[in-house]
């Protein structure tokens, strides 16, 4: 029998060929991933670590797969076949745990344990003087909604508009601004769905919604020319992909909607930079204004951003900086052990407008996190300048609780408060909502004594509540009672004589309230007609007497050369007098 020749054992092949289809499938694989995930390019970006890593696990399973396992077909050798997965994946093996050893020791090195010093000073915290700092707020500037509340009157707003319910939706992506010198929250609207986007992708976005804070007032605002990059484009329009193409190394935050002061739309984001270590320590170094129309990019150092920007740093971003700067004060292991002098910030946070900049607020409060607050935070969302205010009194969820105990037999909700400067006393404002979301009243709780509740149908009423209240407990005297601003169109005017002089009662629309002008003190008032726009500075009333009402008020006439003396509320519980002939305008 003849003896056939013993089989040559098969050495590992390593076609040039099989390597770069190993290549190119890793390419292939890698640019899809980019293209959904987006990572940035960027060593202190941890997405561009499991980037490399994923790339480094497809490239050895496409190797195994395209070659490794003929040699298991053969009955080759394991030595032959580890001989070959060295010769061919070394490289890619060195590099992927190069990458573990990299990302766990540049996690390691950004501790707080090691670099507590650095983390604690992540932001600078000024003491501020609240009375001085915080001025008081007329009630044109009082915003008297919060987010939900304002997103539910933008969707509700959507349906009224039959050319575009149909084919767009609201985007729920609302931002606080200051637009015009008023507290507005701005969203785009957004395709309904991924057929109404095809079809409307030429034209892109007709338009966004504003509501005003103040007014409440939802708006629809239409553009001449369509917005073309929203998070509602699913390709490359796709702001986030937009920005990754045109910035492939920047590290940014959550794009912000804005308009400018003229309502052109903008996106706005922030660059972060890792200060502390490799991953530790974000901040923000700049941020990329983005025209929602023209897709056009332009980057801005932090000192160099336009002034009417308003969101760069997130209220996120300076509560986690606070927080490592109140409980690493007096270093890493008293923040663990003993925790003397440990404060963190309480949760939530809101906005109040200060020369056209928007402040996030919220409260701080010790380690403990009892129920209360050893002051608050006012930080610049623009500039990220902060400033703390020692103000020992009830947390945010205190004086919630506070206010809903009030109204607690019309079941009304509580939204995040608002931190406003009454007769120099820190002081919660909670709009009170009804069950489907619309405010239905309003509360004010003094911080320190959140036994003082005042609430009131408008923010008018609330406040001459609450003025009555820290007058009669003796937290404020009258001299310190505030002076407010109020404008609008006069819907009735109403005359009468006391005490020898002539007082006119303006009432404005919407407003129940009418303000008495002394005609001695307010010339001006004599020639007021039902229909004029005015302004009125006026102090609340405090008491039943008329003495403490009826002077120092001012009133301005839309169009008049300049402003007259002034105005008043008539006396608690006084009637208002019958109505006389209203003088003529020549």
């Amino acid at each position: 029998m003849e003896q056939q020749p013993a089989k040559k054992a098969h050495r590992p092949k390593s076609g040039t060929g099989r390597l770069i289809l190993c290549l190119a499938i890793t390419l292939v694989i890698g640019l899809v991933y980019f293209y959904v995930a987006l990572p940035p390019l960027n060593l202190q970006a941890q997405e561009f670590y499991t980037f490399l890593t994923m790339l480094c696990v497809v490239f050895v399973v496409c190797t195994l797969l395209t070659s490794g396992m003929d040699l298991i077909r053969e009955n080759s050798s394991p030595k032959e076949y580890l001989r070959f997965i060295k010769s061919r994946c070394l490289p890619v093996g060195i590099l992927f745990l190069a990458l573990i050893v990299v990302s766990i020791a540049g996690t390691v090195i950004s501790m707080p344990i090691f670099r507590a010093g650095a983390y604690r000073d992540l932001l600078t915290v000024e003491e501020g003087n609240f009375s001085t700092d915080i001025a008081e707020i007329s009630f044109n500037e009082i915003p008297t909604l919060d987010r939900s509340s304002a997103e539910y009157l933008s969707d509700r707003q959507m349906g009224t508009l039959n050319d575009m319910v149909s084919q767009f939706e609201y985007s729920f992506d609302s931002t606080q601004i200051n637009y015009q010198g008023r507290p507005v929250r701005v969203a785009p609207i957004a395709y309904a769905d991924l057929i109404k986007w095809f079809t409307n992708r030429g034209e892109g976005l007709p338009a966004y919604v504003m509501v005003d804070m103040v007014s409440q007032e939802a708006t629809v605002v239409r553009l001449e020319e369509g917005m073309k990059y929203s998070f509602s484009e699913p390709l490359n329009r796709n702001i986030v992909r937009h920005l990754r193409f045109s910035y492939p190394t920047f590290i940014f935050g959550t794009p912000q909607f804005e308009i400018d002061e003229e309502g052109h739309p903008y996106w706005i984001a922030p660059r972060i930079v890792k200060t502390i270590g490799l991953f530790g320590g974000a901040d923000i170094q700049g941020a990329v204004l983005v025209d929602a129309i023209s897709g056009e990019c332009t980057y801005y150092d932090l000192n160099d951003i336009p002034t009417w920007v308003d969101n760069v740093f997130t209220p996120n971003l300076i509560m986690e900086q606070y927080d490592y700067h109140g409980t690493l004060v007096n270093g890493f292991i008293n923040s663990i052990f003993g925790q003397r002098d440990v404060t963190i910030t309480t949760e939530g946070s809101n906005y109040i407008a200060i020369n056209d900049d928007v402040y996030m607020y919220t409260g701080v409060t010790s380690a403990n996190a009892d129920q209360s607050n050893l002051g608050f935070l006012l930080s610049n969302q623009r500039t990220k300048q902060t400033r703390f205010y020692s103000a020992p009194g009830a947390t945010e969820a205190a004086a919630m609780q506070s206010a809903m105990g009030v109204v607690q037999d019309l079941g009304y909700t509580a939204t995040f408060p608002l931190l406003l400067n009454i007769a120099g006393e820190p002081t919660y404002f909670i709009p009170l909502m009804d069950a489907t979301n619309l405010v239905k009243s309003y509360a004010m709780v003094n911080v320190a004594q959140y036994n003082v509740v005042a609430t009131g149908a408008t923010v008018s009423a609330c406040e001459q509540e609450y003025i009555k209240l820290l007058t009669a407990k003796g937290i404020a005297t009258e001299e310190e009672v505030p002076r407010t601003e109020i404008s609008g169109q006069i819907t009735d005017i109403r005359s009468a004589v006391m005490e020898g002089n002539s007082y006119y009662f303006i009432q404005l629309e919407g407003d129940p309230t009418y303000y008495a002008l002394s005609a001695s003190q307010n010339p001006i008032a004599v020639i007021l007609n039902v229909g004029d726009t005015v302004t009125i500075q006026h102090t609340p009333a405090v008491d039943g007497e008329s003495s403490s009402i009826l002077d120092g008020s001012t009133i301005t006439l839309e169009g008049a050369a300049q402003p007259a003396p002034s105005p008043i509320v008539p006396p608690a519980g006084e009637e208002v007098p019958s109505p006389s002939p209203t003088p003529e305008t020549e």
